[in-house]
């Protein structure tokens, strides 16, 4: 038997040999002088990296599917203060995106690489996504609400309340095929930098000194200035109706949230973790833990994830330097690949023509770097 040796399989080969980038990482092992580890250089004006990217490990035979040899991370801006909330136009093949502290939403534009302010203000924009109709929903901060962009330029509140209770600051959505949005609703657009405080004392006002007054001229028209319901997580119908999915509490507060590829399960951040639910109507069952994201001992804090066609789950990682990034988890929740950045990921979102590039929101800065393997869902 006669084999072709290509350039792509030796560099796949290759791979296998690259520290950091083993077949079996049991533990942290130490980095290519090219990595984040030692001092790497992103930007336009950075040379040239190596195949295969030092800083995406390969940590499971599985993850040579997600990955490809010839394609490198790259940054595509810096100066941001807290850049979250990416999601995939595939019919204006535009990236969008929240900096949720400027109070700015971005766009990337696919065919020109540009990033250009999209809207301003945004009222705190947090998560992006894009419904099967192709339509922008938004969660924002500063309204304590989501919302959804019309294809004639007009804007629909689709949920600011629950039975009557304002909602609290939504985070993060996933559109399901039967029409509805499922999304989550924490705390964090009670603080300062990402919204506006309570009234009075509340979890980020605890002395109650914070006046939501001061240094914005629509704090005025808030539907509320006090959060009172529990952080949960709700399903909005298209009938308009909104049904809580799960309540949490204090110290246990949904984020990030995504389908799997068949919109059987449904995937979100709580507790530290990851964890998985079955869908069932309007409704989940047999809620369990996916992963605690824990690698190498060090815990990868989940923010916002999405999930591929494969049903592999890639998540925002919160850690130490060499464990930001992205964390790669296969169905089963073990972790098969990582990507590290030198900055805490909070989202991602596959994006390109092919739907084959991962966009990362990292802190000040937004990164790209194609794969071997497609989204799953729109937006």
């Amino acid at each position: 038997m006669t084999f072709n040796l290509t350039r792509r399989l030796m560099i796949a080969g290759a791979a296998a040999s690259v520290p950091g980038i083993a077949l079996a990482q049991n533990k942290p092992q130490l980095a290519p002088l090219s990595s984040i580890l030692n001092g790497r250089v992103y930007g336009p004006d950075a040379p040239p990296n190596i195949y295969p990217d030092p800083d995406i490990m390969i940590l499971d035979p599985a993850a040579n599917d997600c990955f490809i040899g010839h394609s490198s991370i790259k940054r595509v801006k810096t100066g941001f203060e807290w850049a979250e909330g990416p999601a995939w136009s595939s019919q204006g093949q535009y990236v969008v995106f929240s900096d949720v502290s400027k109070d700015i939403q971005y766009r990337y534009i696919w065919e020109t690489g540009e990033v250009t302010e999209y809207r301003r203000q945004s009222f705190n924009s947090n998560g992006n996504t894009f419904d099967f109709q192709g339509r922008q929903i938004t969660a924002q901060h500063f309204l304590r609400r989501i919302i959804r962009w019309e294809h004639d330029g007009s804007m629909t509140v689709l949920a600011d309340n629950y039975n009557g209770q304002p909602l609290n600051s939504p985070n993060d959505m996933a559109p399901h095929k039967d029409g509805s949005i499922w999304f989550t609703d924490p705390y964090y657009g009670a603080q300062l930098a990402e919204g506006h405080p309570d009234d009075g004392v509340s979890v980020f006002n605890p002395k109650g000194l914070a006046n939501g007054n001061i240094g914005n001229g629509s704090a005025g028209i808030v539907g509320s200035r006090k959060q009172v319901r529990p952080p949960s997580i709700y399903r909005w119908d298209p009938s308009g109706r909104l049904d809580v999915i799960l309540e949490g509490k204090l110290g246990l507060v949904a984020n990030g949230i995504a389908f799997s590829p068949d919109y059987s399960k449904v995937y979100f951040a709580w507790g530290g973790g990851i964890d998985v639910a079955d869908v069932v109507g309007n409704k989940i069952a047999n809620q369990r833990r996916f992963t605690d994201c824990n690698v190498d001992g060090v815990h990868c804090g989940p923010d916002g994830h999405r999930v591929d066609v494969a049903g592999n789950v890639w998540s925002g990682s919160t850690a130490v330097p060499g464990y930001m990034g992205v964390t790669v988890w296969n169905p089963a929740g073990k972790c098969i690949g990582r990507i590290r950045l030198p900055e805490t990921c909070a989202n991602v979102t596959f994006c390109g023509p092919k739907r084959d590039w991962l966009w990362m929101c990292a802190s000040q800065s937004v990164y790209l770097v194609r794969l071997g393997i497609q989204g799953a869902a729109p937006g």
